[in-house]
């Protein structure tokens, strides 16, 4: 099946409304963990939405994105209460493990780092959160040993 095929599919199991554009976006990302350009122009042509709506949509809500992601999206808490706790060092040690800044994608497309205001989980900060899953009083080097947890899980596969 082609990628544009299964966003067919996608569109038809929400029936081609244009009021489920947003669970349309949230099941194409969870599919292909960002939104491809084809991918969004085959949702406006299906949905008939307009496109300054849909990237309006695409853009505003965090959760979606317009550049390729990792297989495993890290976010790194810098609020309050992490940062007052060391959530910039743990930052700058998960940059430096992974080569990329914050906000980028490692080339082998296994990383996406994200720094983040706030992840609601002040008692455990600094956090971490990977695929979902939260690492609470992160340091440095524990933070990128979690990093070699999910590396390592790749190449055992």
């Amino acid at each position: 099946m082609s990628e544009l095929e299964s966003v067919e599919s996608i569109c038809e199991r929400h029936g081609f409304h244009q009021h489920q554009l947003i669970s349309v976006l949230q099941e194409v990302q969870r599919t292909r963990n960002w939104l491809p350009p084809e991918d969004l122009n085959k949702v406006i042509d299906l949905l008939g939405v307009p496109p300054s709506r849909v990237y309006a949509i695409a853009t505003f809500y965090k959760a979606f994105s317009l550049k390729p992601r990792g297989k495993h999206v890290v976010k790194v808490c810098l609020g309050t209460a992490c940062h007052v706790r060391g959530g910039v060092r743990v930052k700058e040690s998960l940059e430096k493990a992974l080569g990329v800044p914050a906000g980028e994608t490692t080339t082998d497309k296994l990383f996406t780092l994200e720094a983040v205001n706030c992840l609601g989980a002040c008692a455990l900060g600094p956090v971490v959160v990977v695929d979902a899953k939260y690492h609470g009083q992160m340091n440095p080097r524990k933070a990128t040993a979690t990093l070699n947890t999910y590396a390592g899980a790749e190449v055992e596969k």
